[in-house]
């Protein structure tokens, strides 16, 4: 029996658990087909952005030092996601396939949506989970990543990316005036070779061979290769190319969020190869309230690149002194990153006011490499 305390923990975190929201808007998608597969693109695009409208901004910052143990109704969504979203897509994907009550262009369109789902909530919890230190919270962030097959985020994140962060050597930080078509490929071709760089070099300082077991891509590769094999055994090589198709789309909701995350926001340049250490204001943040719900404050991003094991419900927000702010949550930011002209002529001059604002003394940025000039090594 939950008592009163137990119950007001529960309700507190209970807008973090908007995400199950989408469950059934998936299976009514895939029920009805036609215009309801628009139910999962519109609710995660739109309507936390119209909610975002009224409810307004969240700064307030809770006790950094709340114990794991009075975090339980925050850890346990993140938790049982992997499951949710396991039986949602693989349960979708025997329904459609054998009932035959869709077309083959609407069985496209769905597994796409079903992609705005596993990227925006399921990438989104297997990032959360990735950087805590219980293993089995390790072992669901790569079944979630597995399961969009992108497994190597998670050594490309921890290692690549938290270490070289708004510098020349993170191909994941977007460079100024870079748009985000050639941000995309980009990062499709370079991530997993340096994550895989990244780890291959951890195995030689104990001077063992990439072949080792313990390369984690040895299980990155079994599972991958697990869900495409049980997608294989549900509808053939159709339920690969459908199974495929979420996938795609759910890393090209990822990247569209890393895009704007650190969009041309550069750590100083020191000399020799260093940089400053990272600090608030080398990431993009926004307090709007319904998008952190849908995201578990991903949009406090300040504070996870300085504490990347602090727990969500945690995270603090910064003030405009310390860190750039959106005017918008992520969900707009995103789909404004779609179209490369508007977003530079949006973003391009908030680029240079955070210049301007935070090293006046550089004058020339181009060392600092935009989508043109390399920086020197």
């Amino acid at each position: 029996m939950l008592n009163a305390e137990d119950i007001a923990k529960f309700s507190r975190a209970i807008p973090f658990w908007a995400s199950l929201l989408l469950i059934p808007m998936a299976w009514t998608s895939a029920a009805w087909g036609g215009w309801w597969i628009a139910l999962l693109p519109v609710a995660t695009w739109y309507l936390f952005s119209i909610i975002d409208a009224f409810e307004g901004l969240y700064t307030e910052n809770a006790d950094p030092n709340i114990p794991d143990e009075n975090l339980y109704w925050y850890r346990l969504i993140t938790i049982i996601w992997a499951p949710v979203q396991f039986a949602t897509i693989f349960g979708v994907l025997i329904y459609v396939t054998w009932s035959g009550h869709l077309g083959w262009v609407e069985e496209w369109a769905l597994f796409a949506a079903l992609g705005v789902l596993s990227g925006t909530v399921g990438i989104n919890y297997s990032h959360e989970l990735m950087h805590q230190k219980p293993k089995i919270e390790r072992w669901i962030a790569d079944i979630l990543l597995a399961m969009v097959l992108y497994s190597h985020f998670r050594s490309e994140h921890l290692l690549v990316h938290h270490r070289y962060v708004a510098t020349p050597k993170d191909p994941v930080t977007a460079r100024y005036n870079e748009g985000f078509h050639r941000y995309f490929p980009r990062v499709l071709w370079t991530c997993p070779q340096s994550a895989f760089k990244a780890e291959a070099a951890m195995l030689a300082r104990k001077k063992k061979p990439w072949t080792d077991l313990s390369n984690p891509f040895w299980r990155y590769w079994a599972l991958q290769l697990g869900f495409l094999v049980l997608a294989f055994a549900i509808a053939g090589v159709w339920g690969i190319f459908l199974f495929l198709v979420q996938a795609f789309w759910a890393i090209f909701q990822l990247e569209l969020v890393n895009y704007v995350e650190h969009y041309g926001l550069t750590r100083k340049h020191l000399g020799e190869g260093k940089y400053e250490h990272v600090l608030p204001r080398h990431s993009w943040n926004s307090a709007h309230r319904a998008s952190n719900w849908l995201l578990i404050n991903l949009q406090r991003h300040s504070d996870h690149h300085y504490k990347p094991d602090r727990r969500f419900p945690l995270l603090q927000t910064y003030d405009d002194i310390d860190a750039p702010q959106l005017p918008f949550g992520y969900p707009v930011m995103t789909m404004m990153a779609l179209f490369p002209p508007v977003w530079r002529r949006f973003m391009n001059p908030k680029v240079r006011a955070w210049r301007a604002k935070y090293y006046p003394e550089i004058e020339d940025w181009s060392a600092y490499r935009d989508a043109t000039n390399p920086l020197p090594r």
